[in-house]
């Protein structure tokens, strides 16, 4: 920028985008300080270096500008857990799994976790059930990112959305109906 421009000549595009030509830079710098304005090197690496005549600060303030809205657009993707155990029961087991389709539909990644405590660690053929009981229930909205897994006294595994629930969720949600206007009747006053 400014001053700091090493090369012995550079490409000038002017503020309003135009090509200027190929000039030495205390020339460029001198009509750029003419309109109030700075010289700053775009393409270093060009033959010569480019370099364009604007509003730095505004410059900036633009690029910042257009990294919020990149941000704002980007979609963070959660790992919800949601653990069982070996012994749970029909209706436990029903919730937990309405929890994670909802985990599912929202957009979030679900991992799954059975702990074993003592003398569970013998029936791990159990968790491994529930767990392919899981993914058989949730087939239709998740995938499996990793198949169950054991890790010491845990056995997990991570179901990711489909493609398709995502989809869905970009659709606009349709205006309700306006609730029906009140029949006759007494009047207030």
């Amino acid at each position: 920028m400014n001053e700091r421009i090493r090369a012995r000549e550079v490409r000038v595009i002017g503020d309003e985008g135009e090509q200027i030509g190929v000039m030495p830079p205390f020339e460029a710098l001198k009509m750029a300080r003419e309109k109030n304005l700075d010289l700053v090197e775009i393409s270093p690496t060009a033959q010569p270096p480019v370099c364009r005549i604007m509003d730095y600060g505004k410059f900036l303030y633009q690029q910042e500008k257009r990294e919020r809205e990149a941000k704002k657009k980007q979609k963070t993707i959660t790992v919800k857990e949601v653990k069982f155990r070996i012994n749970v029961d029909d209706h436990d087991y029903e919730t937990k799994k309405n929890h994670v389709l909802r985990f599912l539909d929202e957009g979030d990644k679900v991992k799954a976790t059975i702990f074993f405590r003592g003398r569970e660690m013998t029936r791990q053929s159990l968790g491994r059930q529930i767990l392919e009981r899981l993914i058989k229930d949730v087939e239709q909205k998740g995938l499996v990112e990793f198949r169950p897994r054991q890790e010491g006294n845990t056995l997990h595994l991570i179901l990711a959305p489909k493609k398709e629930t995502g989809a869905k969720e970009k659709q606009p949600a349709r205006p309700k109906p306006a609730p029906p206007a009140p029949q006759g009747g007494a009047q207030t006053a």
